[in-house]
């Protein structure tokens, strides 16, 4: 039997009951979900899924990520709400694949861990299970795990064995939408240009994850244990000197009350210039590479390769700025004697991120 799957929470229960019900079959696990965005969350459920197939001894065939395929099916429905038009096609998409991956097998039946999604409709999911089965002249099974507290052990097995948990479907249409009604910044969609790894973003879960691959392949003992913080993302921003735009890193944590401000270099205090309003700072790269112990010829090189975000946090605390301060500090090659522009946004907010301890 041919197992489309869509995540580890849901497979890994799903699965397991499959293997219960059908102890005589062979169970090949197939991921594929081209609807997930970004990739680096699609690479993290796999990674998850991997994991869960090697627990339970299930084969694992990865289809293909054709997110631009997917992109062209739901063309036109990108407003279409949870279990409407959208997920339909999502769902024709995927087990239409995943019926044709099951025929060229030599399977003769298949079926879907998004059977066992509380966020789905059982019914919807049958239906187009069913159709697409017919055309290639197989069986769609469709189990009802849910029933009799089946969401509720399916919780328990995913907090026991310490499963990834994604707190969206995976579609772009879907989290934007998600996110709005939350009123929460979609921060998944967020990758600086210099791809330094933001706290809590999908980079830093799958760097957790992996090394949690890691701990467990050596037998480490482990626990993950969730905190939470101030988060903080930069949105856009750049500065102009005398009208001319140079180039600038911005130091996280660093917010302005407006988007925009302007004014001169009022005093110095080693090695921090400040401009006369809106608590903001400025350090020269010469000064950031001595503090920091970097050697960066010009700020653009340090715009496409800085540091590690907690190594830049640290460096706010060596200037002597408090846990609590969110004053801009910006990196700049030469300090301007001239007037100074800025436009910038960022954004902090309340946040849970998940951290690994070895025990």
């Amino acid at each position: 039997m041919l197992v489309h799957i869509c995540c580890s929470v849901d497979s890994h229960y799903f699965l397991q009951k499959l293997q219960s019900e059908y102890p005589n079959e062979k169970l090949i696990g197939f991921f594929y979900d081209p609807n997930i965005h970004p990739y680096s969350e699609y690479y993290l459920r796999l990674l998850d899924v991997k994991r869960s197939c090697n627990m339970l001894g299930i084969e694992l065939i990865e289809g293909e990520y054709d997110v631009e395929n997917w992109l062209n099916a739901v063309r036109g429905l990108e407003h279409e709400p949870e279990k409407g038009s959208r997920c339909s096609v999502c769902f024709d998409r995927r087990f239409e694949v995943s019926a044709k991956k099951a025929a060229t097998l030599g399977e003769s039946t298949f079926t879907s861990t998004l059977l066992t999604s509380p966020k789905k409709s059982l019914k919807q999911l049958q239906m187009a299970g069913e159709a697409l089965a017919q055309k290639e002249n197989i069986t769609f099974v469709a189990p009802d795990y849910r029933k009799a507290s089946g969401t509720q052990e399916q919780n328990i097995l995913a907090k026991k064995d310490a499963l990834y948990r994604q707190d969206y479907c995976g579609c772009l249409f879907g989290l934007t939408m998600q996110r709005e009604q939350q009123d929460k910044l979609a921060d998944e969609l967020f990758l600086p240009i210099s791809a330094q790894i933001q706290p809590e973003s999908i980079e830093e879960r799958i760097e957790m994850y992996e090394k949690r691959w890691e701990y467990e392949t050596q037998n480490i003992p482990y626990k993950i244990i969730k905190n939470r913080f101030l988060n903080w993302r930069l949105m856009s921003g750049y500065v102009r000197v005398h009208k001319e735009v140079v180039p600038t890193h911005i130091l996280p944590y660093s917010t302005l009350k407006k988007s925009y401000t302007r004014g001169k270099i009022a005093y110095k205090i080693e090695p921090i210039h400040y401009m006369n309003r809106d608590e903001v700072c400025l350090m020269s790269l010469f000064d950031y590479n001595r503090l920091m112990q970097t050697k960066y010829t010009s700020v653009k090189t340090l715009m496409f390769d800085p540091p590690a975000f907690d190594k830049e946090v640290a460096l706010r605390e060596q200037l002597g700025f408090g846990i609590y301060d969110l004053s801009t500090i910006i990196i700049i090659d030469e300090i301007p004697t001239k007037k100074i522009e800025i436009l910038y946004q960022s954004k902090t907010y309340d946040d849970v991120k998940e951290r690994l301890v070895k025990l």
